[in-house]
């Protein structure tokens, strides 16, 4: 079973549907998707394959997590889309068949070198890759909590929000990719009150109630009071309010 089939992943795609939107209509401007070959890597429950199969674009959507994907093609146009269970890294999909790649917040928590090298597999030469990735903040309610209780995490070869910096994103990508673009945002969390977004945290994004279900119940009773008060710092009259740093990034296939 994999990590994001547990919880809820579509509530984390609702929220992150605008950079979604973003990311189609910033690939949309360097390559048209009327009638372009698309293909969703690591798509979840479809948001940019949705998107840009409204944009005339005939779609291939790939997920590792069944689960997502029987959301996905249950959504308004999702019978427009082919979907695909495979690793976003080994989709087994035709050499040079797209004429562009998307990916929203997926394909960053992909094994890097693999996973670029699966793009430029896909991308015929002149088609255009667009993704989106997180970019690391000093203060991320999200995941400080998690440090102050566990401790930082053991060194690992990559991190998702390693394709925030430009070097890395740059040193990925140049062997197969130029006209290298990347254009940074805020992106608003908005909770109705500091009780839903610790919910949030406990019973809807995958990667946090994945931590959760692996840790005991000590733990779990520490985490819990480290995202609320890190949830409190952010908390108005009309619930809590904070921005993230993310980025759109798009490059041409040589």
């Amino acid at each position: 079973m994999s990590i994001w089939s547990a919880g809820r992943y579509e509530a984390v795609a609702h929220r992150i549907a605008p950079i979604s939107a973003q990311l189609v209509a910033t690939v949309d401007r360097l390559r048209p998707l009327d009638g372009a070959l698309v293909v969703d890597l690591a798509c979840g429950t479809g948001n940019a394959a949705l998107a840009a199969a409204a944009a005339g674009a005939q779609v291939t959507g790939v997920d590792l997590t069944p689960e997502l994907l029987a959301i996905a093609a249950d959504k308004p146009g999702g019978d427009a889309v082919h979907w695909v269970a495979a690793d976003a890294s080994a989709t087994g999909l035709p050499d040079a068949g797209f004429d562009a790649a998307l990916s929203n917040m997926g394909i960053i928590f992909v094994e890097p070198v693999s996973q670029v090298a699966e793009i430029a597999r896909l991308l015929r030469p002149g088609g255009f890759l667009g993704f989106s990735t997180w970019v690391r903040d000093t203060h991320n309610p999200f995941y400080n909590p998690i440090i102050d209780v566990l401790g930082a995490p053991p060194a690992m070869p990559y991190s998702p929000d390693q394709w925030g910096e430009p070097d890395i994103v740059t040193t990925r990508l140049a062997d197969d990719f130029d006209e290298i673009f990347i254009e940074n945002g805020r992106h608003a969390w908005e909770f109705g009150s500091v009780a839903d977004a610790v919910v949030f945290v406990t019973d809807e994004s995958p990667m946090h109630v994945d931590l959760f279900t692996r840790s005991d119940e000590d733990t779990c009773v520490r985490l819990t009071e480290a995202f609320t008060a890190a949830f409190e710092r952010y908390a108005t009259a009309d619930g809590v309010s904070f921005e993230a740093s993310y980025a759109v990034v798009a490059a041409r296939r040589r």
